[in-house]
């Protein structure tokens, strides 16, 4: 009779005829984060507020970084609040003196860092791209490009420190897709993508994951923003209506299902994914 091999015995079973082989899945205990830190931008507000509050619940110490300083400290104070670990910076991510600032901030207060989310962002002019005034065009990409780069300039010295780490950048579904209304955002956010695939492919060595998420349209002050430029209530339902219409769900994005994707990627239940750009979008790219 043939012999039987067995091959570490924990979780699963498989059997062929002559070889019974155990496969093994880590099972994960206590919060997903748990003793990590990560540092989160635009976090004063909308998809950035989400995150920092969800990593806060899943046991990350968390630094708040947001141009206004005032909702970076109510994020901090919200997570302090509930028993988490929280500090709040102001920092313009444009800015290389400021993203260098939050990034000795975050190691100082909590020895080292973990995780970075670059979720600042701005939303730019309405209309074609070759019509946007060169300094809105400026403004765009020195936020959602340029921000994003000097965040991990700074953040990838200190995870290498730590052995690796892990890099969740916020793009947008239309940087997967062209905008004909959002001509400078579409394209910065097209940018955000390619240089988190970039950035993968040159730190994966170092164990430096990098991901992107794309989320569709989503309920933030910055959608909101959009909604209530419309000169009347009717025209605000249109357009509403027309962003919910993107979606084959039917509806608006929220901000925790976009934390969600991010909370995966930046956990180690992603540790075999990096050059992800992971759409939700209620199925806008399907």
């Amino acid at each position: 009779m043939a012999k039987t091999r067995t091959v570490s015995a924990k979780a699963k079973v498989m059997s062929t005829d002559h070889v019974q082989v155990m496969q093994t899945w880590p099972v994960q205990h206590g919060p997903r984060l748990g003793g990590k830190s990560a540092l989160i931008t635009g976090a004063g507000s909308g998809i950035g507020k989400a995150i920092a509050l969800l990593f806060a619940k899943e046991g990350a110490a968390v630094c708040i970084a947001d141009v206004d300083g005032k909702a970076a400290g109510r994020t901090a104070a919200a997570i302090a609040a509930s028993g988490g670990q929280a500090v709040a910076v102001r920092a313009d991510v444009s800015k290389a003196r400021d993203v260098g600032r939050m990034t000795r901030t975050c190691v100082k207060q909590f020895g080292g860092m973990d995780v970075l989310v670059c979720a600042a962002g701005v939303r730019g002019p309405t209309g074609a791209l070759i019509d946007a005034a060169e300094a809105d065009w400026d403004r765009v990409f020195s936020v959602n490009a340029k921000g994003m780069y000097l965040c991990a300039k700074h953040a990838i010295p200190e995870m290498r420190q730590r052995g690796g780490g892990a890099i969740v950048n916020i793009a947008s579904v239309v940087g997967l897709v062209g905008s004909k209304m959002l001509g400078p955002y579409s394209a910065s956010k097209g940018a955000a993508v390619l240089m988190s695939r970039t950035m993968a492919l040159n730190h994966a060595k170092e164990n430096i994951r990098v991901n992107c998420v794309c989320p569709g349209s989503t309920e933030t002050p910055m959608l909101f923003g959009t909604f209530a430029r419309q000169p009347t209530l009717e025209d605000r339902r249109v357009v509403r209506d027309r962003y919910v219409g993107y979606h084959p769900l039917g509806r608006l994005g929220k901000p925790r299902e976009i934390a969600n994707a991010v909370l995966f990627l930046a956990s180690d239940e992603a540790s075999f994914v990096t050059g992800v750009a992971l759409p939700v979008d209620g199925g806008r790219t399907a």
